[in-house]
């Protein structure tokens, strides 16, 4: 015969607590993963963000003080100082088997990658790496081409990137920028701008906020931010501009960028069940 006692009422309490609190410290050891931080002589800070933090001032820190914290939250990640103009830090530990993180460095070229590119094995081929080349290698590779002798537009070259991902692309040589995200933005990426002038991008928008209070926005997917073609650009829809929208006060952003130009059409059936567009 086997007995069973209901737990009294506190115990159960307790039991939910200590649940819901494992749950969120696991939640918080997943969401530092990956952090870019450069300095005003890399990268102009976008207009749009520094109106939106002089707009709604919030408390924000310094470059210095965010990357001390993000290593102060991850013990185990690796964190790298090129100079007095970059930072640059990101953390495995509990990555997505769908999402893995990944550093790499080469010919001074510095990559931080998130994600996972579905066309990985063709795109070795076209770029002339070897199987075992990964993402964040491919990437490098075409970051060079594209510098290099690349007869296409970054647009071009980034567009031809199939899968889920987010990255970083940081040129010591050049002191050049080059940062792009999926076209459904299905890994996470935000930029802003810490107390200090500095533009930081990151997966972890929590983190950013504590730096850059209203100074910050979600990237917008399908675009890609270079330094050395000036600015914010579509790679979905090159000719179109990208606009700023100012952000509600109760939202975290500062603001939201978004694609100028859908278009929206109207329609209607009229009484012989033929379609009108207007």
């Amino acid at each position: 015969m086997i007995l069973t006692m209901p737990l009294p009422c506190y115990q159960s309490t307790f039991i939910a607590i200590c649940i819901l609190q494992n749950s969120r410290e696991r939640s918080r050891e997943i969401a530092h993963t990956m952090l870019g931080v450069f300095s005003s002589e890399i990268v102009t800070p976008p207009e749009e963000l520094v109106a939106a933090g002089n707009r709604s001032p919030s408390p924000r820190t310094t470059a210095l003080a965010l990357m001390k914290r993000y290593i102060k939250s991850n013990p185990s990640a690796v964190s790298i100082q090129i100079g007095d103009q970059a930072s640059l830090a990101y953390s495995r530990r509990n990555e997505s088997l769908l999402q893995p993180r990944s550093f790499g460095v080469k010919d001074d070229i510095f990559c931080l990658f998130e994600g996972m590119l579905d066309n990985l094995g063709s795109l070795r081929q076209e770029y002339g790496l070897a199987k075992s080349a990964n993402e964040v290698m491919l990437v490098i590779e075409a970051y060079k081409v594209l510098r290099d002798r690349g007869p296409y537009p970054p647009s071009h070259v980034v567009g031809h990137l199939a899968g889920n991902f987010a990255f970083v692309v940081f040129d010591k040589s050049t002191s050049a920028l080059f940062v792009a995200s999926d076209q459904s933005g299905r890994v996470p990426l935000y930029w802003g701008i810490t107390a200090d002038g500095f533009v930081a991008f990151s997966d972890d928008a929590e983190m950013l906020k504590g730096a850059c209070g209203k100074s910050l926005a979600s990237f917008p997917q399908g675009c890609f931010f270079s330094t050395a073609v000036g600015g914010l650009r579509s790679y979905e829809n090159p000719k179109n501009k990208i606009i700023a929208i100012p952000a509600a006060d109760e939202e975290i952003w500062g603001a939201t960028f978004k694609v100028e130009g859908a278009t929206v059409v109207a329609a209607r059936v009229n009484q012989e069940g033929t379609l009108l567009l207007w």
